[in-house]
């Protein structure tokens, strides 16, 4: 892209990222199918490597085109902030949707289900133990990414690389103790509407964590070999959102579905 332009608005040239990017989406997608119903998950893998590789690469040039080439403008940033803003908005109702699925469930509980919430013969999580312990580490990562950010608007370098490590590595943290706890759970996503609701807005927002802090990792990296600055940093300020938001919506499932919802 040439940087010789007489405005500050971003037009971006062609690039064949959004087309392997829908590609390797929709080989991820049918692969799940093929995999709950057929036990093959070859698909699956190929779709996984495909959007791998166009992450890697898409994010380069985006890297390049906002760290070397100078094309992300005061107008551009702007732009991306609302498109941030938008996005975070729209998976707020993303999660409002399970939300309420939840309590419409549990509010009046059905016959079906022993007329009772939670459901008769399951039995669920203890929120005193990994829940609460997962809840101190997302409150944790909430405080250490705001340390990168206070950390990068002081130009402290090592800092904020220091705030990054640990935030990614809570994030790590935080999805193993998940996994553990899916792993010792006495119940699974088909018993009951319980099931559903737990594991449909539990794991969804496991998702976003890995999400989360795969967005971090790229930052910490990016930190690392200087792309950021005290006035044009607006990739680490995207996932730092992103983050208070994960962090938010954790708060919302542990009271409601682990320790009311117990």
């Amino acid at each position: 892209m040439s940087t010789h332009q007489n405005h500050p608005f971003h037009l971006v040239d062609y690039s064949p990222w959004p087309l392997t990017g829908a590609l390797g989406a929709l080989m991820t997608t049918s692969g799940m199918v093929m995999w709950f119903h057929q036990y093959n998950n070859s698909l699956l893998l190929l779709g996984n490597i495909i959007l791998l590789l166009t992450m890697y690469q898409w994010w380069r040039d985006i890297t390049r085109e906002g760290t070397y080439q100078g094309l992300h403008t005061y107008i551009v940033a702007i732009g991306l902030r609302w498109g941030m803003i938008l996005f975070i908005i729209s998976e707020i109702f993303f999660f409002v949707s399970f939300f309420w699925a939840f309590f419409h469930s549990s509010l009046a509980p059905t016959i079906e289900i022993g007329s009772n919430w939670p459901p008769t013969n399951i039995h669920v999580f203890d929120p005193l133990q990994i829940p609460l312990l997962n809840t101190a580490i997302l409150l944790s990562s909430g405080i250490t990414i705001t340390w990168a950010h206070h950390s990068l608007m002081m130009n402290n370098h090592s800092q904020t690389i220091q705030g990054l490590f640990f935030t990614v590595i809570l994030g790590i943290y935080f999805s193993i103790l998940q996994g553990y706890e899916y792993l010792e759970a006495s119940f699974t996503i088909s018993d009951s509407v319980y099931g559903s609701t737990f594991f449909m807005a539990t794991g969804f927002h496991g998702l976003h964590v890995l999400i989360g802090t795969t967005f971090l990792l790229t930052c910490l990296i990016r930190q690392i070999n200087y792309h950021f600055s005290k006035n044009h940093h607006f990739g680490f300020e995207a996932a730092a959102w992103y983050w208070h938001f994960v962090d938010v919506v954790w708060l919302f499932l542990y009271v409601s579905i682990y320790w009311w919802g117990s």
